[in-house]
This record gives C-alpha cells, sequence and structure tokens, in this order.
C-alpha cells in the first residue's frame, strides 16, 4: 500500500484527493490548520488509512514535528501533492495590504518549498512522485492577482524545475494548473460567500473532485511516464482576455 502526503487536506481540493486516494487503495497524511475536521476525517476513513497532522504549513516547527511523528504506515511517502495555498483580496497593487501579501508568499512559496526539500532525500530513495496544484493564474493575468498570480506562476515553474534536477532518479513530478475550481477558494479570498455565489454562478465550475480524479489518474500512471504540465479549465471559463484602454477623446 503506498503512501500520499497531502497538505491542505480540510477541504476542497485536499479534501477530495484524500477521499480518492484511500477509496483508490492509498494510505494519507493529511494535513491543515482545522483539527475538527482532520478528525472527521479519521472517523469516516479510518485511523489505518488516514493520519491526521494538524499544523500551519508555513510554521517549519511544527512542520518538523509533524514530519518526526508520522507512525509506522505512514512515514514512508511515495507522494507528496502540494496543495495547501490561498488567494487574498483582490485589490489593485497599489492599494493591495501588504500583510495579504506576506501570508500568499509564505504560503504558497515558502512553506511549499520547505516541505518539498524536507521530504525530497525520502522522495529519491522511493522513486515517488511530486504532484503540485498550481493555478492557470500563473500564466494568464488579471487585475487584482498580483501577488497571488506572482506566488502560483513561482509554484508552476518550480514544479517543473524540480523534474528538471530529478532527472534520473525515477521520481515523477507534474504540475497541475487549474482554472476556476468551486471549493472555500474565493470565500477565503473576499471573505464573503456571496461573492463566491456571485462568481461561480452559471460557469458550471470544475470541482475538487474532478482535480482529485486527476491527481489519482496522475498517481497511477506506469512509473515509466510523466506528465510534466497540465492545464484544466472549466469550458465555460476561456484564456482570452485581451482588454483596451481608450483615452479620453
Amino acid at each position: 500500500m503506498k503512501t500520499a502526503f497531502v497538505t491542505g487536506a480540510t477541504a476542497g481540493i485536499g479534501l477530495a484527493t484524500v477521499r480518492t486516494l484511500v477509496a483508490n487503495g492509498w494510505r494519507c497524511v493529511a494535513t491543515g490548520r482545522r483539527q475538527e475536521r482532520l478528525d472527521a476525517l479519521v472517523a469516516e476513513l479510518g485511523a489505518d488509512k488516514v493520519h491526521a497532522a494538524c499544523f500551519d504549513v508555513r510554521d517549519t516547527g511544527a512542520l518538523d514535528g509533524a514530519l518526526a511523528a508520522l507512525p509506522e504506515g505512514f512515514s514512508d511517502v511515495d507522494l507528496l501533492v502540494n496543495n495547501a495555498g490561498l488567494a487574498k483580496g483582490l485589490s489593485p497593487a497599489q492599494n493591495a495590504d501588504l500583510d495579504d501579501w506576506h501570508t500568499m508568499i509564505d504560503t504558497n512559496i515558502t512553506a511549499m518549498v520547505v516541505l518539498t526539500r524536507k521530504l525530497l532525500p525520502l522522495l529519491i530513495e522511493r522513486r515517488g512522485a511530486i504532484i503540485a496544484i498550481g493555478s492557470v493564474a500563473g500564466s494568464y493575468l488579471y487585475p487584482g492577482g498580483n501577488v497571488y498570480a506572482g506566488s502560483k506562476a513561482f509554484a508552476n515553474h518550480f514544479t517543473l524545475a524540480l523534474r528538471a534536477d530529478l532527472h534520473g532518479t525515477g521520481v515523477r513530478v507534474t504540475s497541475i494548473e487549474p482554472g476556476m475550481v468551486e471549493t472555500e477558494f474565493t470565500v477565503v479570498r473576499t471573505g464573503s460567500q456571496q461573492a463566491s455565489d456571485d462568481l461561480y454562478r452559471g460557469v458550471n465550475p470544475m470541482t475538487g473532485q474532478d482535480i482529485a480524479d486527476t491527481i489519482l489518474w496522475i498517481a497511477t500512471l506506469p512509473p515509466h511516464l510523466n506528465i510534466n504540465r497540465i492545464e484544466l479549465m472549466p469550458v465555460n471559463q476561456d484564456f482570452a482576455g485581451f482588454r483596451v484602454a481608450r483615452d479620453p477623446q
């Protein structure tokens, strides 16, 4: 039985990923900040299938403690799913909250690279895999995206750079770059359930389960195959959005 380490497992893509992997014969280390949600996940899927590790990914000391405390059966990680991430705010850069920027950088960039570096020796030893959840925001920019878009561009390219560095090790590396996925993402970004409902209304957006199914497909491919990167959007979303501002006449 293989073991996956899934960050951000208390909601959305991460939660769906843990459920999907366990349903297909995996064990999972599920991480997140909300103990009650992790406890519910263990109760739902079984302590023999899910180990809950409650900590903030930005806290390196807590991360080290969680890794050191992995019980037998969960310590041999075969797959790292770098899913934890967030967006804060939609203001233009000149009006943005600097604390929001620090939160996004610390979560989407720093925490991801720290965890990845700490697990790399084990993943190389086990000829495992890394799947990172980037975003189309790292490729197609939009007003108010600023640091979020920059952090996801980093995630996309850091993951591809890992692919280059891990050449010859047998470790598979994939960057998944989704468009609109209806989760708690927009509620966290705006602080408003109404804003989230308005954004996704009529779009028929992707779901956390859609991305989890993609993760499962990639993770269970034959070991000689690597998906370098995959970009997904709902049919009703498009990447063509160039705008023109016209000077007053």
